[in-house]
């Protein structure tokens, strides 16, 4: 599987999934800089729910000292890291399978930083495209030593439950990369402790933001799992498109018309080209209309259970004290190996 593309080996570990998917101990997880939005649930968010739901373990950390790894302070922390939960939750992820916790809640995951800080090089870490991208979209005047080892950080969170399977859109694969490497040098170099995690790629495209460019949180492009009916109807109005009146599903020649009739096409479960030829000449007004009805007839049941969720914090505090525990009575055991491993 090394030689083929992240495509084709996707495609292979969906056969093996299918199965035998127990086999598959997964690791996930997102920044609390705010609520996800659509871009994550089509891009990873619903393969965690779809896996867990086949048979496979989930583990998702939630990362949540790294909030400064493009920005000076983390705002409203353990309100983020709550809302969090709540998105999970809503999305469809079973709790009392899952295991969802709190970076800073397990230590020895900074423990494991220095050994894997070792096996990697300066100019590994510097060719990072996504580092580059993300330190291009950073508040930040100068880069932090924490933003130019996140992929680290990344490996320590991915490895320290011995994850064998990272479902990623494919703008993360550097960084899933770096992990791979970490986890081979490692191995080489003390003896076999960790798998090789696997890649595994959403099938759906990467959505781009309201605005045209890549869809995140802090780019003020994007579209919340949380957000209300109306200001979803805002958030889509103000989209870019282009000046053709007749909508067509042309990634290539229009990307931002095709975009919103990909995000269309994704909360109706059809074909974009459909999506496109009904519209017809209908023009920008008409997509954005068909765009903004199939986002909130999509959200709707997933928001409904998030506001449930999110007036219950004792609910949230729950699970994350439970997923807390686990995840510290694994790391203490991986650390232990890694110790005696260097050590003999």
């Amino acid at each position: 599987m090394e030689t083929a593309t992240p495509e084709a080996r996707s495609r292979e570990l969906e056969e093996r999934i299918a199965a035998d998917p127990a086999a598959f101990r997964i690791l996930t997880g997102d920044r609390p800089t705010g609520p996800l939005h659509l871009g994550h649930y089509f891009g990873t968010l619903a393969n965690r729910v779809r896996l867990q739901r086949a048979g496979a373990e989930l583990f998702i950390v939630i990362p949540d000292y790294q909030v400064i790894t493009d920005r000076d302070v983390a705002d409203h922390l353990t309100a983020h890291v709550e809302g969090l939960v709540a998105d999970y939750l809503a999305a469809g992820i079973d709790p009392s399978a899952a295991t969802i916790f709190r970076h800073s809640a397990v230590p020895a995951l900074n423990q494991l930083m220095l050994p894997f800080l070792s096996l990697v090089t300066v100019g590994e870490l510097s060719r990072n495209p996504t580092v580059k991208d993300e330190i291009a979209a950073s508040r930040q005047a100068s880069v932090s030593g924490l933003m130019f080892t996140y992929p680290v950080h990344q490996a320590a969170d991915i490895l320290f439950c011995k994850a064998n399977l990272v479902p990623v859109g494919k703008d993360q694969l550097p960084h899933q990369e770096i992990t791979r490497t970490v986890a081979r040098r490692f191995n080489d170099r003390y003896g076999t402790v960790f798998p090789v995690p696997e890649a595994l790629l959403s099938a759906a495209p990467l959505l781009l933001g309201t605005d045209g460019h890549k869809m995140g949180k802090s780019r003020g492009n994007a579209i919340a799992l949380s957000a209300g009916p109306d200001e979803t109807a805002r958030l889509i109005k103000r989209a870019v498109t282009d000046t053709e009146r007749q909508i067509t599903y042309e990634p290539e020649t229009r990307p931002q018309v095709s975009n919103l009739v990909l995000l269309a096409d994704l909360c109706q479960d059809r074909d974009p080209h459909t999506v496109a030829a009904e519209i017809g000449s209908g023009g920008a007004s008409a997509l954005k209309k068909v765009v903004t009805d199939s986002v909130n007839e999509f959200l709707h049941p997933i928001r409904t259970r998030r506001t449930a969720l999110i007036a219950d914090r004792t609910h949230l505090r729950r699970v994350l004290a439970e997923g807390n525990t686990r995840a510290n009575e694994i790391a203490d055991r991986t650390l232990h190996e890694v110790r005696t491993a260097m050590d003999s």
